[in-house]
């Protein structure tokens, strides 16, 4: 079905084309120097020191969680059955791999307006148990860090972001993802650059970023600087060094593609994100007083990954006429990203908890969609947005 409205399109233009023929040329497809050209470009758009592309950002997220179980760092470091504080509207990969590295979740609401953590809600879930907290910026917001870490304070709490959803946003004049330790990033074809697959974790932490260069590639010492935090020191040797396994890893790695084609999306990125907060705030202006609806309540400077339509708690409209409506609008719509997750089926297999009722991500899960902002001038998608009414007959 063709959409007037669509949820995703493409960022590329010529540049990305000629790009890849470049690649296709060389005849060199596996990961090589795009992909540390791009990892640089990264680095120095979000402030990170090290960044470390990978195949997507559920492997990012996965190598975030598996870094921290071989840190030597002994206030990093995690062992199975740790209590992981988690949103309860996130995406499945958010929490698969907490899960398969015998993590013990408990999902914690959100705010009904900012769609982050309910700040007083994640307070009062802190306990002598809780290791980590994960947190996940939502639909290009950014969580407010500093009440984050007020309320970690001087206790040994790892913090995480998985800012899939989030590149380009800002707070408290640093980039989303790089609050953490650690931050992941997508580049997936409907997120803000599009390398195809595609997704990086970035981290200041030198031995975190040895960790992750192994990891990335089958656990081998091949990727690591001669001297390094994960096997000391290596041989000048490359024969010997080829097939030195250290550690149990994956084979995560991008392809020389995605690289060069991120070469080229991070150089449009200060325009991409611009044109999509200029998008924002045409729909906070349209919507503020909307009678049946709620927008997403920016923190800090959003990219805007999509816009939030949440039907107000008061108001008589259900999801199944909004959805009518926006149809019938043109809009390509889709649930605020898994909505409760905690609801699925799948979530037998976790060792977890419910903290609380879960009452707005419950909302959320009922009453809650999306539709896509774009790098271009939305003015008429946001006029028919502020068209819907409950009155209205679809």
């Amino acid at each position: 079905m063709s959409y007037r409205f669509p949820l995703a399109t493409a960022t590329w233009g010529p540049e990305e084309l000629e790009a890849m023929q470049k690649v296709i040329a060389s005849g060199m497809f596996t990961m090589g120097q795009h992909v540390q050209a791009f990892e640089q470009a990264f680095s120095e758009y979000v402030g990170s020191e090290y960044s470390v592309m990978v195949n997507s950002g559920s492997s990012a997220n996965l190598l975030m969680v598996a870094a921290l179980f071989y840190t030597k760092n002994s206030k990093l470091k995690l062992q199975a059955g740790d209590e992981v504080i988690v949103p309860a509207v996130s995406w499945s990969t958010t929490y698969y791999p907490l899960h398969q590295y015998g993590l013990k979740l408990k999902f914690v609401d959100i705010d009904l307006n900012t769609l982050n953590y309910d700040l007083e809600q994640i307070s009062a879930a802190i306990t002598e148990r809780t290791r980590m907290i994960m947190a996940v910026n939502l639909l290009g917001n950014p969580n407010d860090f500093e009440a984050i870490k007020a309320i970690i304070g001087d206790r040994d709490i790892v913090l995480i972001e998985d800012n899939c959803e989030s590149l380009g946003a800002r707070i408290f004049g640093r980039s989303a993802g790089t609050f953490g330790i650690m931050g992941s990033f997508s580049t997936f074809f409907s997120h803000h650059i599009s390398t195809m697959e595609g997704g990086v974790v970035v981290t200041d932490d030198e031995e975190l970023y040895h960790i992750l260069l192994s990891l990335r590639a089958h656990g081998w010492t091949r990727n690591l600087p001669k001297h390094n935090h994960v096997c000391g020191l290596k041989s000048d040797d490359p024969f010997e060094e080829s097939f030195r396994f250290v550690l149990p890893g994956y084979n995560v790695r991008p392809l020389e593609l995605e690289g060069a084609l991120g070469v080229e999306q991070v150089r449009r990125l200060p325009e991409l994100i611009a044109e999509r907060r200029k998008n924002g705030l045409l729909l906070q202006q349209a919507m503020k007083d909307h009678p049946e609806i709620l927008i997403q309540q920016e923190l800090g400077e959003s990219s805007w990954f999509g816009f939030s339509l949440v039907i107000r708690p008061d108001s008589g409209l259900n999801r199944r006429e909004l959805l009518a409506q926006l149809n019938k609008l043109g809009f390509e719509c889709r649930p605020i990203v898994a909505g409760n997750f905690a609801k699925n089926p799948v979530v037998e297999y976790f060792n977890y908890e419910i903290f609380g009722d879960l009452a707005n991500a419950n909302h959320i899960d009922q009453y809650g969609l999306f539709v896509g902002n774009h790098h271009y001038p939305l003015n008429e998608a946001i006029d028919a947005l502020s068209s819907v009414r409950i009155s209205q007959q679809v």
